[in-house]
């Protein structure tokens, strides 16, 4: 897919690893909408980075624990832009308990924003890339923002570990549903940015314990966003971008 004058929806592209795929889009010369739940400010300045490379850029909150917000954002994209080309699914909570204290809340939650979201976010956007005019050599893309946790079972870590395994078995189910019109694929991102408030020595021994020893940035997981927008010819993958994370065993604690 070339890029250039395509639209492109990355949810959570306000901050954190979402703006990193939203900036390496409007790179490219996409039309970006930038999804965000409460960081209304982050998303400005989200929009004024994209729009200084020649694109347009539409910030859009919704709430996605709420289905009727979901359909409000894909109602947006049609509006403003009658068209969608890629779909990121990088927005995500974190939650982090010991099993025996999980509450149905919390599980809940993490399903809600991790699973059923990209779920809803992605039916929508299938109805919308299939309205879109595009070249019959053209795929649209859906791109899953998952996790070492969905393929490795961490401590303390259930209802995430559970909601990313799930959300790559939905990878691979929507890539067989939605072909050849749309494909689909997840990235597994390993140590990339730290979770907020963890101390840097904990940091350290996260990322030394993959084997390139070292951390990755947003800039490695939106290569491969542009990557798998470029390569049309891959569908159904789950890509680890982890510095060999997956090879060893999960971090417990």
């Amino acid at each position: 897919m070339d890029l250039h004058g395509k639209v492109a929806v990355v949810t959570g592209g306000a901050h954190r690893v979402g703006k990193g795929i939203a900036l390496a889009l409007a790179r490219e010369g996409a039309h970006v909408v930038v999804h965000y739940g409460r960081a209304a400010d982050e998303a400005d300045d989200t929009r004024r980075e994209i729009e200084s490379f020649g694109v347009e850029a539409y910030p859009v909150q919704a709430d996605l624990a709420k289905p009727d917000e979901i359909d409000a954002l894909f109602a947006a994209v049609k509006d403003y832009f009658g068209r969608l080309d890629v779909l990121v699914n990088s927005a995500a909570n974190f939650i982090k308990e010991p099993f025996d204290q999980i509450t149905l809340d919390s599980w809940k939650d993490a399903l809600q924003v991790n699973l059923r979201a990209p779920f809803l976010c992605s039916q929508q956007a299938a109805r919308l890339m299939k309205q879109s005019s595009r070249p019959s050599d053209e795929s649209a893309l859906i791109v899953n923002i998952s996790d070492l946790m969905g393929i490795q079972p961490w401590r303390n870590f259930v209802q995430h570990g559970v909601a990313k395994a799930g959300l790559n078995q939905l990878t691979q189910v929507m890539a067989v549903e939605l072909a050849p019109a749309i494909r689909v694929n997840a990235i597994v991102p390993g140590p990339i940015l730290p979770p907020a408030n963890l101390p840097p020595d904990a940091w350290q021994r996260i990322y030394e314990a993959v084997p390139l020893k070292r951390p990755g940035n947003p800039g490695y997981i939106a290569q491969t966003v542009v990557f798998l927008a470029a390569n049309d010819f891959i569908t159904g993958a789950i890509i680890p971008v982890d510095g060999g994370g997956h090879l060893v065993g999960p971090r417990q604690g």
